[in-house]
């Protein structure tokens, strides 16, 4: 079957240019790809840990946790249906995706005050919230600025450079975990070090994308567009569909917080818990820019739905897994998943609206996601104390489920949403 033509598809639309390799990709792709660096460097100083800081330091329960992660997500997703719609109807992406980071650089010192779970949700709602501002109209300065023709290949690329910055910001609390003297356990005085130096690439970030990025107006004006509201109905029947599936899979795609509990159930230390993210993202950043690339040839939909199946042949083994190796394994392979998928999916929301839409469609997307967070999360943490330890099955309940619903989104990808890409 042939692949539908790109929603952007026009006489002068830059779709129809020729591939190219990476020396062509267009500046703004390597200025949001270096500002994502930094900000990872600086989020995953603390974001591995914090569940550890939560349950281990503050005495959180595993369904507050979720509750915490879910919320948050949650809460700013929505938020990225309006600054999407925002920023088609202003035609300004840069000014948006900069406020963003800026709130998110200025709630994270906050974290130093934190000593209940209260101040942590407070401090990650706002983080969120920062988050929720920036990704739909970066995203789309990214598709924007982007050929279709390497467009697959520009996210993949984006991916890559933001989970290399989380490589390197693990390094970073290894190291400092390493060198404090609490036999490397996570204590109050050693995190509020790692908060410390996560405020520098964060600054730098914000620094990065202001000075660097060059405003990339949508095709057409958008000014007359009424105000967004949580509906699908101005989209093809394409993009509704892919959506649908999406929330069918993130209903079993609760936070990864509750993969690193399970690795310290397993017995892993804070020191091998970090290690064993180092794994995941190398693998990640290793991944993306080939996968990216790859979807530009053969098209999305297959990569999807690998990186999907995948999925649920990690989550099967982490709700089967009994030793600290199997978690250090599983969780290595959990960044091939995350390489065939997460910028897959940006490139083919692109493929599918027109490019006046675009911020709008990126808001909606990321809010579809954001909204199946919080009953995700919800649903991991009651069938972890709650429904798994009457049914027998404990820790390993969520995962039984995530890797059902991922199954199920699969099959379901398949059978009702069209191939979209570069592959015609």
């Amino acid at each position: 079957m042939n692949e539908p033509t790109p929603a952007n598809a026009g006489p002068n639309d830059p779709s129809q240019a020729p591939a190219a390799g990476l020396r062509a990709l267009p500046r703004n792709v390597w200025v949001v790809t270096l500002t994502s660096f930094l900000t990872d460097v600086s989020s995953e100083m603390i974001a591995s840990l914090l569940p550890l800081y939560l349950s281990n330091v503050l005495g959180a329960r595993t369904a507050a946790i979720g509750l915490i992660e879910g919320v948050a997500e949650t809460t700013a997703s929505v938020l990225k249906v309006f600054s999407g719609w925002l920023s088609d109807r202003l035609g300004k992406r840069k000014a948006l995706a900069v406020a963003g980071y800026a709130l998110s650089t200025v709630a994270k010192p906050f974290l130093l005050l934190a000593t209940s779970p209260a101040w942590v949700f407070a401090v990650r709602f706002t983080d969120r919230f920062g988050k929720g501002i920036r990704t739909a109209p970066r995203d789309a300065l990214v598709a924007d600025s982007t050929p279709a023709s390497q467009r697959g290949l520009a996210f993949g690329i984006h991916r890559a450079g933001d989970t290399a910055g989380a490589v390197v910001g693990l390094l970073v609390a290894l190291a400092t975990v390493w060198a404090s003297s609490t036999g490397l356990r996570l204590t109050r005085p050693v995190f509020q070090t790692l908060v410390l130096f996560c405020t520098v690439p964060a600054v730098l970030a914000v620094v990065a994308l202001m000075a660097l990025a060059r405003e990339t107006p949508p095709a057409s004006s958008a000014s007359a567009r009424p105000a967004p509201r949580l509906t699908l109905t101005p989209f093809d029947a394409r993009f509704r569909r892919f959506l649908m599936v999406m929330l069918l899979f993130t209903l079993g795609n609760s936070s990864d917080a509750f993969l690193v509990l399970r690795a310290q159930n397993l017995g892993l230390s804070v020191a091998g818990i970090v290690g064993m993210m180092l794994c995941f993202n190398l693998v990640y950043t290793a991944v993306s820019g080939p996968a990216g690339a790859l979807s530009d040839k053969v098209g999305r939909r297959r990569l999807i739905v690998a990186g999907w199946l995948v999925y649920a042949l990690i989550y099967l083994g982490f709700a089967r897994a009994s030793t600290t190796a199997h978690a250090w394994v599983l969780m290595t392979l959990y960044g091939l998943y995350y390489g065939l998928t997460e910028g897959v999916a940006k490139a083919y929301v692109a493929d599918l609206v027109p490019p006046s839409d675009r911020g709008t469609a990126y808001g909606v997307f990321n809010a579809a996601v954001g909204l199946a967070a919080l009953p995700a999360s919800l649903i991991a943490g009651l069938l972890w104390q709650g429904l798994g330890s009457w049914a027998g099955l404990g820790p390993a309940a969520p995962f039984y489920f995530g890797a059902l619903m991922a199954v199920m989104a699969a099959a379901l990808l398949v059978m009702i949403v069209p191939r979209a890409g570069a592959a015609h």
